[in-house]
């Protein structure tokens, strides 16, 4: 897909007392909105050294769905430092220093049973449903950008699902604007501490599920648990997750799938995704590099 260059989307169209630059917005982001997943596709030669054109393509997309995939001819080269230089291109450079990243705070995604690991799905090959990355994290340093690399794919399964929170956000809201309050309530969902052994590694994180930036945009944090979570214990809120859910798990057009391969990735300000359980060949395990980011993607 050619995908043509897109106007500004309209300003603070996320206030719920401003119908008309919401509805304004809503015709914006509908507008040639892809519907398939090779439409997000961008064809690169090197993620660490892209060319303007490269760059341009792949920031149209993440305009517009903010999520955009690459595919190139890096192949499986294990080189960590190209997933470094493609964030930088677009201005991502305060990696999130999470405890399972590696030491350059980009973590290696691959089945690890070490004790530091073991119990975090992430390093198994378990199936993770929809969330966005870092919804535990205090709300001074949420995750809003994320890069995604792959190294090495599974032998079989691995797939992801990728639904932009904007999108929810819209269904959501067109629904009954009540349900946007309640989930941008600062108590709306709270994840409990971390506790292992009995040592706290993380205390209690309560937030909003929607917040606003300070420049206006939309920002999701979310996990589809259903253990180690506690909801606002209000009517309007437990119906308003309830839908949530639902539209989760409603298929539509703006729900993408696919299986990163040798040299493919995910550019986003960190879209609702999920994974599928995976099967690994002993002798070429499944490996991803990802990189979290308390930056947005310059220019979205």
């Amino acid at each position: 897909m050619n995908m043509q260059p897109s106007q500004s989307p309209p300003p603070f169209p996320f206030d719920l007392e401003d119908s008309a630059a919401y509805e304004a917005w809503c015709e914006w982001k509908l507008k040639d909105y892809p519907t398939r997943l090779g439409d997000l596709v961008v064809e690169i030669g090197d993620p660490a050294a892209l060319t303007g054109a490269e760059h341009d393509a792949l920031l149209q997309r993440v305009r517009k769905t903010n999520m955009a995939l690459y595919a190139s001819a890096r192949g499986n080269d294990p080189d960590k430092g190209l997933i470094r230089a493609l964030g930088r291109r677009f201005g991502l450079e305060r990696l999130d220093h999470n405890m399972c990243a590696d030491d350059d705070a980009i973590t290696s995604l691959r089945v690890q049973p070490d004790a530091l690991h073991q119990g975090y799905i992430p390093y198994s090959n378990r199936p993770i449903a929809w969330h966005t990355d870092g919804y535990y994290n205090d709300l001074e340093h949420q995750i809003l950008g994320l890069l995604l690399h792959c190294v090495q794919p599974a032998a079989r399964g691995g797939a992801n699902e990728l639904l932009d929170h904007e999108i929810l956000y819209m269904q959501l809201r067109d629904l009954d604007p009540e349900y946007i309050r309640a989930l941008m309530h600062p108590r709306a969902m709270t994840i409990p501490a971390n506790v292992v052994d009995g040592e706290e590694l993380r205390p209690a994180r309560t937030g909003p599920v929607f917040m606003r930036l300070p420049g206006g945009q939309l920002h999701m944090r979310y996990t589809d648990r259903s253990r180690s979570i506690e909801w606002r214990d209000d009517p309007l809120t437990r119906e308003a997750v309830a839908e949530l859910k639902r539209l989760l798990r409603t298929r539509s057009p703006y729900h993408f799938e696919g299986t990163l391969q040798s040299g493919q990735g995910l550019v986003s300000n960190n879209v609702l995704h999920t994974r599928s359980g995976f099967e690994d060949d002993e002798s070429r395990p499944r490996i991803l590099y990802r990189a979290r980011y308390f930056d947005r993607i310059g220019g979205t």
